[in-house]
C-alpha cells in the first residue's frame, strides 16, 4: 500500500484574508485533524521569499512587484500559516517560491524520502496552487486525490470546472467528509 500525505497549500494569513468563507477553515481543519489521527503525514506548503525577494524576477506577473522589496516583519505575519490550520510538531513544512507546491521547494525530495506516493491536496486557490500542483504531481507520477471542498477559489465557476471537469482526469476528487470517512 502506498503511503499517503495530506498536502495543505497556501493557507497563510494574507491569502486566507483574500478568500472569505467562514466554513472553509473548520472544514479543512477536520481533514487535518483526521489525517493526524489516522497517522497520515501532513505537509504544509506556503509561499515565501528571502528578504528583498531575490528569487523573484520583475518579469513575473504574479510576484514581480515584490522583487527587490524588503517587507520586513510584516512579511513574516503575512506568510505565517493561519492559526486555525497551522502545522503541529511532526508535520512537514515546505517553502515554495512560485505557484506550484513543488516550485523552488524540497517537497518532492521529502515525499520520496518518506516513501509517499499518494497526495491528498487541499488549499487556496483552486485555480492557483491546487491546479499547478495537481499538474506537476501527476507528471511526477504521484497518485492524487483532491478534496473539492478543501480547496477554495474566489471564482465559483472556475472552482466547479476544475473540480468537476479538469482534475478528474488526473486525480480522484472527493469531499472532505468522504475522505475523512474513508480513513476510518
Amino acid at each position: 500500500m502506498t503511503a499517503t500525505a495530506l498536502l495543505v497549500m497556501d493557507v497563510q494569513n494574507s491569502i486566507v484574508a483574500r478568500y472569505p468563507d467562514l466554513e472553509y477553515l473548520p472544514r479543512l481543519r477536520s481533514a487535518v485533524d483526521a489525517a493526524r489521527a489516522a497517522g497520515v503525514t501532513v505537509v504544509f506548503a506556503g509561499v515565501g521569499f528571502r528578504p528583498g525577494a531575490p528569487e523573484v524576477s520583475p518579469r513575473n506577473k504574479m510576484f514581480g512587484a515584490m522583487a527587490g522589496r524588503d517587507l520586513g516583519p510584516a512579511a513574516a505575519e503575512a506568510t505565517a500559516f493561519h492559526p486555525d490550520v497551522a502545522p503541529h510538531e511532526g508535520d512537514l513544512v515546505v517553502t515554495k517560491r512560485r505557484v506550484s507546491a513543488f516550485a523552488g521547494s524540497d517537497l518532492e525530495m521529502l515525499l520520496r524520502a518518506q516513501g509517499i506516493g499518494h497526495l491528498v491536496l487541499a488549499g487556496i486557490a483552486t485555480s492557483g496552487v491546487v491546479l499547478s500542483t495537481v499538474r506537476q504531481a501527476a507528471d511526477l507520477d504521484f497518485e492524487l486525490t483532491v478534496l473539492a471542498d478543501g480547496c477554495l477559489d474566489n471564482d465559483a465557476e472556475v472552482h466547479r470546472v476544475l473540480t468537476e471537469k479538469v482534475f478528474p482526469r488526473q486525480a480522484d476528487v472527493v469531499t472532505v467528509a468522504e475522505w475523512v470517512d474513508g480513513l476510518s
